[in-house]
């Protein structure tokens, strides 16, 4: 099972992810984490890169005296495993109830409801 993360902890993984290269230097989560608003202190962003290697996030190797860190979970899978949480403990499993709720609480805009029924029609045409 994929653990959640913390709100900190996932703005690490967002920059991990959306890192182009397979490996991400520490520096380069800095860099990321100054970009998006979030500073962080060096000894906090051990911690935390210390606390994602635990839940099996990532892993690292040493390279002289710096970390490489790669992902073990990728984006998709987490947000998989967060949706169907989502959806046993709001929606007792229902994708309907999930959907209807975006519908009729107002919740979408036009293209994403078109784009959404896009998604639904090729869905069906599948099985």
């Amino acid at each position: 099972m994929i653990q959640q993360l913390s709100d900190a902890e996932l703005e690490i993984m967002k920059i991990v992810w959306g890192n182009p290269e397979e490996m991400t230097l520490f520096p380069y989560i800095m860099d990321g984490l100054a970009a998006r608003g979030r500073p962080c202190q060096k000894n906090t962003l051990i911690v935390l890169l210390s606390r994602l290697m635990n839940k099996g996030f990532l892993s690292a190797k040493k390279i002289g005296r710096r970390n490489e860190y790669t992902t073990l979970i990728s984006e998709t899978e987490y947000q998989t495993a967060q949706t169907k949480n989502f959806l046993n403990k709001i929606y007792e499993g229902s994708a309907k109830g999930l959907v209807s709720n975006l519908i009729m609480g107002d919740l979408l805009t036009d293209e994403e409801y078109e784009d959404l029924k896009k998604l639904l029609e090729k869905g069906k045409e599948r099985r």
